[in-house]
């Protein structure tokens, strides 16, 4: 298991040369974040992040996330045209170096929390996600935005995607993540590129829109697409963990050879469906940290890991979930918890 840090790029306010301070640190998780989605990432922009990242004595081990262009998740009659871009990107990827590729399948919406700012009691600032108050909104008529929600689309953009997206079933969303990943595959096989799904987060619909990846359930389906190792997963202790009957240890011993990719964050599950983003210790939260470190482990997994969302802790300011002192805190508990099981 290898430690590694999400780096924003040049603009992100924590740097490479603060990163690097962390102990056991020394991989990069990032992507090239100005590129419209679909488009083709130039090899020459992929070798100068990667320059850029390895002067520090650090490597970009994962590229987070190459995104998937909604043409593509609706299926419409451009998607084959975007799927030549994605693999093309690929393609230089690959000729790069870089061997694990997250992305994910979520319709129109990333992430959605409806807090960035929901102070705890220890008085530290963390990511609130409120179903109830998800409920009340249609975001079709409604003229607000949440976190994670995409800002580069109009209103109006947005609102016909969501009315596309309302018309399809789950079985639908399933065919066309099919389709490309029967595409893509061949290319991540010749390059030997670990594609790695992320998981929904929330894990369920949102607004009557589809969402797919989820559950046991979900990965049994995914790997009947294709059962090479590369149809891969990102799996993400903070957004299956929201769902109590996700039992993880188990699902990373039944998936183990597919796992490339972990997210490690903890969550406290609140009432129906809302839940809050906590500090990393299994004590604060819903999920037993030490169990997925030690189902790992059972399964010999030689994958990156890397610290998810933190709290804003010590008067740090930043992008949300995405400050150093808490995911250095993340990432020293996981340390420890490795350090841990290895020697039990």
């Amino acid at each position: 298991m290898e430690l590694s840090f999400r780096w924003y790029g040049e603009n992100d306010p924590v740097k490479l040369q603060d990163i690097k301070q962390i102990p056991n640190m020394n991989h990069i998780v990032s992507a090239i974040y100005d590129v419209p989605v679909g488009n083709v990432w130039e090899k020459e922009r992929i070798e100068a992040l990667k320059s850029s990242v390895e002067k520090e004595g650090l490597a970009l081990s994962v590229i987070e996330s190459l995104p998937v262009h909604e043409s593509i998740k609706l299926g419409e009659n451009n998607r084959d045209h975007l799927i030549a871009n994605y693999k093309e990107s690929l393609k230089n990827l690959g000729e790069s170096g870089i061997k694990t590729v997250c992305y994910n399948f979520m319709p129109v919406f990333d992430w959605t929390r409806t807090d960035l700012h929901h102070r705890l009691q220890d008085g530290s600032e963390t990511l609130l996600y409120d179903h109830e108050y998800v409920q009340t909104i249609d975001p079709v008529t409604t003229n607000l935005n949440l976190p994670g929600w995409d800002e580069s689309y109009t209103k109006a953009e947005m609102a016909a995607l969501i009315e596309k997206y309302r018309t399809m079933t789950d079985d639908d969303l399933w065919e066309n993540l099919g389709y490309f990943l029967n595409e893509v595959l061949p290319v991540a096989i010749k390059h030997d590129i670990n594609l790695t799904i992320h998981p929904d987060d929330p894990p369920w619909s949102i607004f009557g829109i589809p969402r797919i990846i989820r559950s046991k359930e979900s990965y049994d389906k995914l790997v009947t697409i294709n059962n090479a190792k590369n149809n891969g997963i990102c799996f993400c202790t903070g957004s299956l963990g929201c769902l109590e009957e996700n039992d993880l240890p188990e699902m990373i011993r039944a998936f183990g050879d597919h796992i490339h990719f972990v997210h490690m964050r903890n969550i406290k599950r609140l009432d129906n469906h809302s839940f809050v983003e906590t500090g990393h210790l299994s004590k604060d939260g819903s999920v037993d940290m030490k169990a997925v470190i030690k189902a790992l482990k059972d399964i010999n997994y030689k994958g990156t890991i890397r610290p998810d969302h933190g709290r804003m802790i010590w008067g740090e300011t930043g992008k949300a979930g995405y400050g150093l002192f808490d995911r250095a805190l993340g990432a020293t508990y996981i340390n420890g918890l490795i350090e841990g099981v290895n020697q039990s």
